[in-house]
């Protein structure tokens, strides 16, 4: 089975070059994608049992997995919610299917976003890992656009072996994720680190 290009891509130039930006001396250091998680959640809808099929038929059809049902762990009366009740839809992807999934997304799917300019490199969790929404799934090619019932929104998270945001952005910048305000976020990197320099050092 052929390495997916995107993953052959971070072997051959993603690696070395966070090893030169980073002065990592061990390979293991490098910083590496371990999954995307794609989730909708649509508890607002009133007919969710059948809201909850649809997305979790959009979603296998994005990303070429079927997903994991999530259920409420308790009932909830002002959201006229049983416990029970299905909520959301949710798959990991992991390998192959890992990488041509964000190549996908990379170079097809977020240029298809209405006034494409880049997406938001400050969604990031503290450690390394990057979470952006989608308003609907129309923007992927694998859907239909005729055959939409209705609109539905995912949340993609891409999680990182990356200790530092500004080590899972630099990864996932150099993997070609399109953020728009790049220098930016790390020149606010660097004032954050900068303004803790003196508190670090009287602790020391």
């Amino acid at each position: 089975m052929s390495t997916p290009p995107l993953q052959q891509h971070y072997q051959d130039k993603v690696v070395p070059n966070l090893k030169k930006k980073f002065g990592y001396t061990n390979h293991h250091q490098v910083p590496y994608l371990e999954k995307i998680v794609v989730t909708s959640c649509m508890g607002k809808s009133p007919d969710r049992k059948l809201a909850v099929d649809d997305a979790a038929n959009e979603i296998t059809k994005i990303t070429g997995q079927r997903p994991s049902i999530s259920f409420s762990k308790k009932a909830v009366a002002n959201f006229k919610l049983r416990e029970g009740e299905p909520l959301g839809a949710r798959v990991t992807l992991r390998g192959a299917r890992m990488w041509e999934f964000m190549y996908r997304f990379i170079h097809v799917t977020a240029p298809n976003i209405r006034d494409f300019r880049g997406i938001s490199s400050k969604s990031f969790d503290g450690r390394g890992n990057y979470a952006c929404g989608i308003q609907e799934q129309s923007i992927f090619p694998e859907i239909e656009i005729d055959q939409i019932k209705r609109h539905i929104g995912f949340d993609l998270i891409f999680v990182t072996s990356a200790a530092t945001d500004a080590e899972g952005r630099e990864l996932l910048a150099e993997l070609g994720m399109p953020f728009r305000d790049m220098k930016k976020a790390n020149e606010t990197e660097t004032e954050t680190e900068t303004d803790a320099t003196p508190a670090d050092a009287a602790t020391q």
